[in-house]
């Protein structure tokens, strides 16, 4: 089994008074050598965007983004034609193919939006974009992981083309669970939202980060009331 460990406090970090983001690898211009990916996973943000601001119309190609919000509602528009908001409780993804356009704003003036923003390398280059988006309320199974995102369409969760796999969790203190890694090759990293958390023995604290491969089962452990992602990738990337 090998192990990194990205602390909190170590993240790149901005503040545009609309937006203060956290970036856990290089990103726009936080820049670390060190902190490029994980695997397949090249970007993830912890964003906090003011009452009534967001991103304007922008362009991506050839990546899979996924957005969770974690705590307000997130308007979206994009050149796909889709038009709605990401609540609280949903996913979205989007593969980006050979090119789209998107937005996203905080729907509301009088309270701040909460959202990891997740890029992913895709699987196949410019293929048609798509878009997906749930409720994973739903889903929700107490003090153990469930799945919110696979490669497959009739699999649970929304879809990306890539082999990767979401799962979250709530837990009780002393809670305990395992998870088995889906694909060969594949990597896991543990994102911890909300509590103090062992994984594998590292304990772990609010959006510390937590990447793991070489192995096949992952052992946790949930010290407090907690609330964990974990992103299983590709550890290879052409």
């Amino acid at each position: 089994m090998k192990t990194v460990l990205h602390k909190a406090n170590t993240r790149g970090k901005v503040d545009l008074g609309w937006l203060k983001a956290n970036h856990s690898f290089s990103f726009a211009n936080y820049y670390n050598p060190d902190r490029m990916n994980f695997g397949a996973l090249r970007v993830l943000n912890d964003d906090t965007i003011a009452g009534g601001k967001g991103f304007g119309m922008h362009p991506h190609q050839n990546m899979e983004i996924v957005s969770i919000p974690l705590e307000g509602d997130l308007e979206h528009k994009d050149s796909m034609g889709n038009v709605g908001v990401i609540n609280e409780g949903d996913i979205q993804a989007m593969s980006a193919g050979k090119g789209i356009y998107h937005s996203e704003y905080n729907k509301n003036s009088d309270k701040e939006v909460k959202l990891l923003q997740i890029w992913i390398h895709t699987k196949k280059q410019n293929i048609a974009p798509q878009y997906d988006q749930i409720s994973i309320r739903e889903l929700e199974k107490k003090n153990k992981f469930y799945q919110i995102l696979s490669p497959y369409k009739n699999d649970q969760g929304v879809t990306i083309i890539q082999d990767s796999w979401f799962h979250i969790g709530k837990f009780n203190a002393n809670a305990t669970d395992s998870y088995t890694i889906n694909k060969k090759g594949n990597g896991v990293y543990c994102f911890v939202i909300e509590g103090n958390v062992e994984i594998e023995g590292q304990t772990l604290e609010k959006r510390d980060g937590f990447g793991i491969w070489d192995t096949e089962t992952i052992q946790f452990k949930s010290n407090t009331s907690s609330k964990v992602l974990l992103i299983e990738v590709p550890m290879n990337v052409d």
